[in-house]
């Protein structure tokens, strides 16, 4: 019983609580945000076949291991390099997106709430709001095929350069006549900026996504720019009238007026009376909590 006491004593030893840093702390926050994040990327990408089929070979690989195959092991061993370049090169859209959308994001503005717009103003005024809800509606009604992109925070200036300069304020009447079939100007995206039409017949970057087999060329340049910016597009469907809106990625279909008119207006961010924005998230708030 004493040996066997020694035996689990000297056992326990070798294992010891390190001794930890609040440095250590921050460290494992940022590889765990960094992991969920990486983890998230894969899942709602082509990688996440890429992966599963990768597992399947690494099982073989463990057998191979296991079972001493030294043929396929030495195949492994001369393929690795090879595998992790084409890795790369099979993923290079995936990656350049994602470098994309790290570089869109504001990691200041959404830790402290720095505000440099317009103050108590959003991206554009309340009229402009009506103005696109009324056109979307109209078209939608007719089924007149439209395709309107609401610039946020990321330019579009290389997509506005690829139409012809408008820079007209929005109106309902004006987007109507645009997309009005047949017209000069009909075919490609609007660009709106602000209250401003600045740009028509731009062309954007299609989806390389999968969507339904009825979508067709609009509904997969309107999911494509909102992948590689930050960008509201709304698109009214020339076969259906069916409205649809796409943000980061995610198409939204069978929109009507009044949800057309609460994205926009969420989208909007325009400060609300009474509301004081701050550098920091807690100045400004009350003591109960609420703004």
């Amino acid at each position: 019983m004493q040996q066997l006491r020694l035996i689990i004593t000297g056992y326990l030893r070798q294992f010891h609580m390190p001794n930890l840093r609040w440095t250590d702390f921050v460290e494992m926050l940022i590889i765990a945000y960094l992991v969920y994040h990486i983890l998230l990327w894969i899942r709602n990408t082509r990688a996440w076949a890429l992966l599963k089929g990768l597992a399947v070979i690494i099982v073989f690989i463990v057998l191979a291991a296991v079972f001493n195959m030294t043929t396929i092991l030495w195949i492994v061993r001369n393929v690795a390099s090879i595998a992790i370049i084409a890795l790369v090169v099979i993923l290079q859209p995936e990656l350049r997106n994602a470098m994309e959308e790290l570089g869109q994001k504001n990691i200041l503005s959404s830790m402290f709430h720095i505000d440099i717009g317009r103050p108590g103003e959003g991206l554009f005024s309340d009229k402009t709001v009506n103005e696109i809800v009324r056109a979307c509606t109209a078209m939608a009604r007719v089924k007149t095929g439209a395709l309107i992109v609401i610039e946020q925070k990321t330019p579009l200036y290389e997509y506005e350069r690829t139409g012809i300069d408008i820079d007209a304020i929005v109106s309902s009447q004006l987007l109507i006549n645009i997309f009005e079939k047949n017209t000069p100007l009909h075919d490609g995206a609007v660009i709106i900026r602000g209250d401003r039409v600045v740009s028509a017949t731009c062309y954007l970057p299609l989806s390389d996504n999968k969507l339904d087999k009825d979508l067709g060329t609009r509904h997969r340049a309107g999911v494509g720019i909102s992948e590689v910016t930050d960008s509201l597009t709304i698109i009214v469907s020339e076969e259906t009238g069916q409205i649809s809106i796409a943000y980061r990625g995610v198409l939204t279909r069978g929109v009507d007026a009044d949800a057309l008119r609460a994205r926009l207006v969420k989208f909007q961010n325009k400060q609300q009376p009474g509301e004081e924005k701050s550098i920091l998230p807690w100045i400004g708030r009350s003591r109960d909590g609420q703004k």
